[in-house]
């Protein structure tokens, strides 16, 4: 359910998709649907959760600490060009959820403030550690990573073949190691 789910978010966007379309491509009628997600809300959610879930899994998995959580982040978008279907569905949702009667808009928030503090908390970390330099934003930085992540799968959802994300996020990264690097 939630990866029809995804692929139909993902092409049609929250408001463009129907519950009766989701239960047909899982072979459930509309009730069976809603008995297992009560709202298209509940569903959205779900979906929500399910890509952090993965992100958050894959991201701490190195239990990348300091100056690696470059690394971690390296191989989290490596990881997400496997799951074109969840990125757009995640950017198309993003981009609707900056309406303000959007059923995403405070997940989205509240997962963007998540995001963000946990990067800098490593980065500060690294500044803790003398791995990064004493008068680094890390928290400006933080910004800027996610920020860097979400344009580049935008740009990679619209042209695969001419953005290497892994690479130009690689690219970026490298640069920032060298400027906030000790």
């Amino acid at each position: 359910m939630l990866h029809a789910a995804v692929e139909a978010f993902a092409q049609d966007g929250y408001q463009g998709c129907s519950l009766a379309r989701i239960a047909s491509e899982v072979g459930l009628s509309q009730a069976g649907l809603l008995h297992h997600f009560p709202t298209k809300e509940d569903l959205l959610a779900a979906v929500l959760d399910e890509r952090d879930r993965l992100d958050t899994r894959r991201f701490l998995a190195d239990g990348a600490e300091g100056i690696d959580v470059l690394a971690a982040l390296e191989k989290l978008v490596e990881y997400n060009t496997y799951l074109t279907g969840m990125v757009q569905s995640f950017t198309v949702l993003a981009g609707e959820s900056t309406a303000d009667l959007h059923p995403a808009r405070d997940w989205f928030q509240n997962r963007y403030d998540n995001v963000r503090e946990m990067i800098a908390a490593e980065l500060r970390t690294g500044v803790e550690r003398g791995e990064i330099r004493a008068d680094t934003d890390c928290e400006g930085i933080a910004a800027e990573l996610v920020a860097t992540i979400d344009g580049l799968q935008l740009q990679w959802l619209l042209a695969p073949k001419k953005i290497d994300m892994p690479a130009l996020f690689r690219q970026y990264t490298s640069r920032l190691r060298n400027a906030i690097s000790t």
